[in-house]
């Protein structure tokens, strides 16, 4: 299978509210894309189909070879391991430290081995240059080192997709610069496709990229 994503004539819902139509979507393995359009226009339903948190009832859907509709619930968290999502907010766990907060996530999708754990969660801190802060709390660290751990979350499981929805929303331009060619150089050195959400135009013009457009209910191809 060479499209780590693949949408055909699908409808997006929010609850009976159509929102997204006759969605046609492919993404190539190793390969990236920004998903940009107004705020409310529907990029956060559609990334939420992808992970499957909204299902998909109308229309064909594949992500990570896993067919969206009809999509069993105990399904869902074995494709889930298949991606990383990086949120706008960083959602970090405050009560735990950064390496907890990795080792976390590891334990909740399946890993048993203790030293495996480790080891995997101090490797991703290091691929995203953070590792000196793997015993400090979120609160002590900057928005873009969060934002770090946050990637560094979203490849523990060596996923083959990662969901970024608005990731340097909340950080100023030169930090959003920083966390974007991190995003970049780890994805392409896990060998990971991106599916980017995001409103940042400076940042699409300093890393020119395939340009998805929600206008008008509809996704079109920006060239």
């Amino acid at each position: 299978m060479s499209n780590v994503i693949s949408l055909f004539g699908a409808n997006i819902y929010q609850q009976d509210q159509l929102i997204l139509e006759n969605v046609d979507l492919e993404l190539a393995k190793q390969s990236f894309a920004y998903l940009i359009g107004k705020t409310g226009t529907g990029k956060s339903s559609l990334l939420k189909t992808l992970y499957a948190e909204i299902p998909l009832r109308e229309g064909k859907g594949q992500v990570c070879g896993y067919e969206l509709h009809g999509l069993k619930r105990k399904q869902i968290p074995f494709l889930r391991r298949k991606i990383g999502i990086v949120f706008q907010d960083f959602q970090l766990l405050t009560d735990r430290n950064v390496l907890e907060n990795l080792k976390f996530v590891l334990g909740a999708t399946g890993w048993k081995d203790k030293k495996g754990i480790e080891q995997r969660a101090l490797n991703c801190l290091q691929l995203v240059g953070i590792e000196q802060k793997a015993k400090s709390l979120p609160h002590m660290l900057s928005g873009g080192e969060q934002q770090r751990v946050s990637i560094a979350r979203a490849l523990l499981n060596q996923p083959e997709l990662i969901l970024a929805d608005e990731p340097t929303g909340n950080l100023d331009p030169e930090t959003s610069k920083e966390i974007m060619e991190l995003l970049l150089a780890v994805a392409n050195e896990e060998n990971t496709s991106v599916l980017m959400a995001t409103h940042d135009l400076q940042l699409m013009q300093a890393f020119p990229g395939r340009i998805l457009a929600i206008e008008s209910q509809k996704l079109v191809e920006r060239s």
